[in-house]
């Protein structure tokens, strides 16, 4: 086939999605589940730009770990509040600067005054006189704004605390000034604030706004409202979003971060495009994991190598039976009955179901599988098992250790 004829193809090959930007990290959605009440907080810190304009500047701390929604909430919070005063007659900006770009003082000011439509010669001008040019040009045209400095520590680390004092302090030189620019600072942690002095640190965590890491059921109503728009009905089953939101939920030994999620989705997407699939399934889940976590692969198949060969067996045996079923977990009697039957396939005895469970417990404390106990849709109360990993690839290896454990039996 001519590389024309496999472009072509692929290109007009049928997709599950129908707008992939909408699980893009700039996408910005209209809601956002589950930040409700961060941006209620921030309404609260800046009423005062829209009840008494010009009356105090306002500087909020946003801190959490990557992934727990603290810039798009901040993205949402100014678009949102610029709708806001326009409707009450104050003409309101929101800028979003990077400091992982704009790393220093200047840099920053001018980032600023550009998002404000400033034309000004920027060379030759100091930090100092480009701000006073700012803050003239909004007095000028009656302008307010939000600056969000995101990944504020670059900054603090670079410029130091003689340039954040002047950014966030800037009315202590001209206390009779109306007060138009407020900023939103966001970082991971506290810790970089430590390098400030006491009285800018104070400054800057007057009105701190927290973000936890998201619990999985959390990720599920996110990923569920980047499924409804980036893919085509009944193409991801809410099966896939559970199995994923799993994987990363904080509360279920992941770490809570929706960006991670939405990218394992858009990956699972991907790679069922690729392989013609009308659907995404769980087995597309695991390789998009394979892909985005290649450590992840890389340890479970150095642990391998430590496991008894009843462990392999078991193991095995939840491989199979995931394959078969297609589904993102297996119960407990289910592999241990498939288990059974490998052993009597490799002339083994079987180990009672005491031991088979210290097996699972074991493998499950290595990360290679995870275990939850089931809810509803299932009679009674059972463990329910799931592997994090391409299985295709995995039982390869698996039988690779299984085949020279029975060697060096006999």
């Amino acid at each position: 086939m001519s590389a024309e004829n496999i472009v072509e193809s692929i290109i007009n090959r049928a997709s599950v999605f129908k707008n992939r930007s909408v699980l893009d990290r700039s996408y910005v959605p209209d809601s956002l589940p589950h930040r409700e009440r961060h941006l209620a907080l921030l309404a609260e810190l800046f009423k005062p730009i829209i009840t008494s304009p010009g009356s105090v500047s306002t500087v909020a701390l946003l801190i959490g770990d990557i992934g727990v929604g603290k810039t798009v909430t901040a993205h949402v919070f100014g678009r949102e509040l610029v709708k806001v005063a326009e409707k009450k007659g104050i003409k309101l900006r929101y800028v979003h600067v990077n400091c992982h770009n704009a790393r220093t003082l200047y840099s920053i000011v001018q980032s600023i005054a550009t998002a404000l439509g400033l034309n000004i010669p920027f060379r030759g001008l100091s930090p100092r006189e480009m701000m006073l040019i700012v803050l003239n040009h909004m007095k000028r045209y009656d302008l307010h704004t939000i600056v969000t400095l995101d990944e504020f520590n670059y900054f603090i680390q670079v410029a130091g605390n003689d340039a954040v004092y002047f950014l966030v302090r800037i009315y202590d030189e001209y206390p009779e000034a109306e007060k138009r620019l407020h900023y939103i600072l966001i970082t991971r942690s506290l810790e970089v604030l430590g390098s400030l002095d006491p009285a800018t640190e104070s400054y800057i965590t007057k009105h701190i706004i927290k973000f936890e890491p998201y619990k999985a059921a959390e990720l599920f109503d996110i990923l569920k409202q980047r499924r409804d728009l980036a893919f085509y009905e009944n193409t991801v089953s809410d099966e896939v979003l559970e199995y994923v939101a799993e994987l990363e939920g904080y509360d279920k030994g992941g770490k809570g971060n929706a960006r991670a999620a939405i990218e394992m989705l858009l990956r699972a997407g991907v790679i069922a495009d690729y392989e013609g699939s009308q659907y995404v399934k769980i087995e597309h889940v695991r390789k998009a994991v394979g892909e985005i976590r290649e450590e992840l692969l890389v340890d479970i198949s150095d642990n391998l190598q430590f496991l008894q060969l009843h462990e392999l067996m078991i193991l095995k045996a939840i491989i199979r039976k995931l394959k078969s079923s297609g589904e993102s977990y297996v119960k407990i009697g289910d592999a241990e009955e498939e288990y059974r039957y490998l052993c009597e396939r490799y002339n083994t005895k079987p180990r009672r179901h005491t031991q088979v469970y210290e097996y699972i417990r074991n493998l499950k404390n290595m990360g290679i599988i995870n275990t939850k106990i089931s809810g509803k849709g299932f009679r009674g109360r059972t463990t329910l098992i799931s592997v994090p990993v391409p299985l295709e690839p995995l039982e390869k290896r698996v039988d690779e250790l299984i085949d020279k454990k029975l060697i060096e039996r006999d």
